[in-house]
């Protein structure tokens, strides 16, 4: 927050001394514009004009058009110059109105017959004011030494073409002439300290914006570390949660249920000889706590199942976990059913599921894909899940904790994986068809 507040002041600082320099530049105008006005009145009114034109090598514009010319060039300079410094221009609208406030302060030079070129450096203001570094160095460069040739009225191109401020100045007497040249050249001088000083808060302030920017990208990735380290142990703790429900879940109902069986049937070893019906009857209890068992072990291993498949039928469950997976990771996936699997077992949907889901995943993750087909048929004898994305592929598979848990998946239903890579990743998983069967078979 201080760092945002000094940047604030700095661009504050940055914008009042532009306004300065603007109306400084205004105020030397005004006078010098003024002064030649003036001046060529007296001249006019002493009847000394024959003798002022033989001096200058052209014919002066009339005093009043002069002064005009001048003081509305200058107020378009500055409204270009405030027009370039907004925001909201395109590139090339803000090159036209560079272009534009150029021409601006030419004219205004040229209406001071080129006795004062400070308004130049008004026009390097805007362009440091959006200078973004090397790429535009050239441009720069460029136009501060474009704009300095035309600025230079000692060019001889330009000596022909104006009448020169010492004419104007001559008309005076030496001691006034001393002090005229004097108070130009002190209005020279303080417009290039104000310039000087505006660049100066410029450069500190694009050094500030930079270490701001810098210290900003350094707490991002902090940040993102410390997001990451919260991510791995939040996913250490809910498999540390997960591995303590199973255990509990084991505990209360399995383990509960073997206990009871093994310590009824250390009974009915005593009983089967001395007392057969108190046996029989103690091998009735056992297999009702053994059906007891059975039905707590369904219900636990039913809450191992994803909680789509327990609301959705397989085919919606899978649509929506590939469009809520595509919608996160901004790939493209296409799902391609070539004749739905049905039938199916609660384990088999769920291993199609799962396989679905580590495909996809695998194929973002290891891949870096950004489109995948999903493509899920039937044929005689079998069921199949083809994957295939346009990832970077690997020349030689080396399967990782996914493929070997999906081979696994797979076995326990007699299916197979296969898996290759060209121009991509692609995955075969297939499924024995079979008939669904009850839960109490």
């Amino acid at each position: 927050m201080n760092m945002d507040f000094e940047v604030v002041k700095e661009r504050a600082r940055i914008v009042s001394l532009y306004r300065l320099l603007s109306i400084y530049n205004g105020i030397v105008v005004f006078l010098m514009a003024g002064f030649m006005s003036i001046t060529q009145e007296k001249i006019i009114k002493s009847m000394s004009a024959r003798s002022f034109l033989e001096t200058l090598p052209i014919v002066p514009m009339p005093a009043g058009e002069c002064f005009a010319l001048s003081m509305g060039s200058f107020l378009v300079l500055v409204g270009l110059g405030h027009l370039y410094r907004r925001d909201t221009l395109t590139d090339m609208m803000r090159y036209l109105v560079f272009l534009a406030e150029i021409s601006a302060c030419l004219l205004v030079m040229r209406s001071l017959n080129l006795a004062y070129d400070g308004v130049v450096l008004l026009v390097v203001a805007d362009l440091m004011h959006r200078y973004q570094g090397k790429n535009q160095s050239w441009l720069l460069v460029g136009a501060m030494f474009g704009l300095y040739f035309i600025a230079n009225y000692n060019m001889a191109v330009f000596q022909g073409h104006v009448a020169p401020f010492d004419a104007y100045v001559s008309y005076y007497k030496s001691s006034v002439q001393a002090i005229l040249v004097a108070v130009k050249n002190g209005f020279v001088s303080v417009n290039i300290i104000l310039f000087v000083l505006y660049l100066v808060l410029l450069v500190q302030s694009k050094h500030q914006e930079k270490e701001r920017i810098a210290s900003l990208n350094k707490q991002l990735g902090d940040a993102n570390k410390r997001l990451r380290a919260y991510a791995i142990e939040a996913e250490r703790m809910a498999e540390t949660r997960e591995r303590n429900r199973l255990a509990r879940e084991i505990h209360d109902t399995l383990g509960h249920a073997l206990t009871g069986i093994a310590a009824g049937l250390d009974a009915c070893i005593i009983l089967v000889d001395a007392a057969p019906e108190g046996a029989k009857k103690q091998l009735a209890k056992i297999r009702e706590t053994a059906r007891r068992g059975i039905v707590d072990v369904r219900r636990s291993v039913k809450k191992l199942r994803p909680d789509d498949l327990e609301k959705l039928p397989l085919r919606h469950a899978i649509a929506r976990m590939v469009a809520e997976f595509a919608e996160s990771s901004n790939m493209k996936i296409k799902v391609v059913a070539l004749g739905w699997p049905d039938n199916l077992r609660e384990d088999e949907e769920e291993v199609i599921y799962r396989v679905v889901q580590e495909g996809i995943t695998n194929a973002n993750q290891h891949g870096h894909a950004t489109e995948a087909i999903v493509t899920i048929g039937t044929e005689p004898g079998r069921n199949y899940i083809i994957i295939a994305d346009n990832g970077i592929g690997c020349s030689e598979v080396d399967p990782g904790f996914g493929l070997r848990h999906m081979k696994e998946r797979l076995g326990l239903l007699h299916g197979r994986l296969r898996y290759w890579s060209d121009n991509g990743f692609t995955l075969e998983a297939t499924i024995p068809a079979g008939n669904k069967q009850e839960d109490d078979k």
